[in-house]
């Protein structure tokens, strides 16, 4: 099984798990803005899981496996920096915390770049 099955696979149980905590037990405690902020990370959590998943699947097919995995690398590390941003910035309001979501958000830019290009036939 392709490492990438397992990471995506985690990373979005673990996305169900905090979209899960924030509807149950965050909607009486934050904001109706500080909720909307946490979603969005849910959601940009659990779309890139998905891309993930869809990375593992295809990698053995695409030209080029290298570029495919730095595109699933990527999107690991925009999980982490734009959702993981969101995630403080919404329990803690600390607003300096919003700086780093769009770093999160180049790497999930780079990311379906580097999918692209690695979809891309070489000639």
């Amino acid at each position: 099984m392709n490492k990438y099955v397992k990471i995506g696979a985690l990373i979005a149980m673990l996305s169900v798990v905090l979209g899960a905590f924030g509807a149950h037990m965050l909607e009486d405690r934050l904001t109706a803005d500080a909720i909307d902020v946490y979603e969005t990370g849910v959601q940009y959590h659990m779309f890139h899981a998905v891309g993930i998943l869809l990375i593992a699947i295809l990698i053995e097919r695409l030209p080029s496996k290298k570029l495919a995995i730095w595109a699933a690398r990527l999107m690991i590390i925009g999980i982490v920096l734009f959702s993981g941003s969101l995630y403080a910035l919404a329990l803690s309001g600390v607003k300096v915390l919003g700086a780093i979501t769009p770093i999160g958000g180049v790497a999930f830019i780079a990311g379906w770049i580097c999918m692209a290009l690695a979809a891309r036939q070489s000639k």
